[in-house]
Formats: C-alpha cells, structure tokens, sequence
C-alpha cells in the first residue's frame, strides 16, 4: 500500500500538533514548579531568581540544541519568571 505526500503530511502535522500540546503542558507544570520554587526561596529569605542556575538551564539547552537552544532557554526563563 503507497501512501500519498499529501496523507504523509497531514499525519506528520497530526503529530507535530499532539507533540506541541504536550509540550505547552510541559511548560506549564514547569512554570508552576518554578513558582513553587520563587515563593519558596523568598519565604527563606533569597532572591527570587538565582542567575548561576540559570545560566547553568541555558548551558543545559546550548549543549543539547546548538546556538538556537540559547533564545529557547531564554524564553523558557522569562515565561517560568512570572511577573517580575
């Protein structure tokens, strides 16, 4: 059976959809657990952003994705920042 470019593309965009809702999920449990970290941090006492970790994040994406992981990283960041 021979599946047409047009069937190929319109299940690969399936997919990729599936895939960008998973990940929109990630992004938001991380955004919560970095909240969960922020109020805890400040409750003890600390700064609500600590840059050696997050320089740490954006070495992790670099390493993993090339010169593009630094600007998704970065986002990344902002977005689990919250209101600053």
């Amino acid at each position: 059976m021979t599946t047409t470019p047009e069937a190929t593309i319109a299940d690969a965009r399936e997919r990729i959809d599936a895939l960008d809702d998973r990940i929109i999920g990630l992004i938001q449990e991380r955004m919560a657990v970095s909240a969960v970290v922020q109020q805890t941090r400040i409750a003890s006492g600390g700064r609500r952003v600590h840059l050696s970790r997050e320089m740490e994040i954006l070495g992790r994406y670099r390493e993993a994705l090339g010169k593009p992981g630094t600007p998704l990283a970065m986002t990344l960041l902002e977005l689990c920042r919250g209101r600053i």
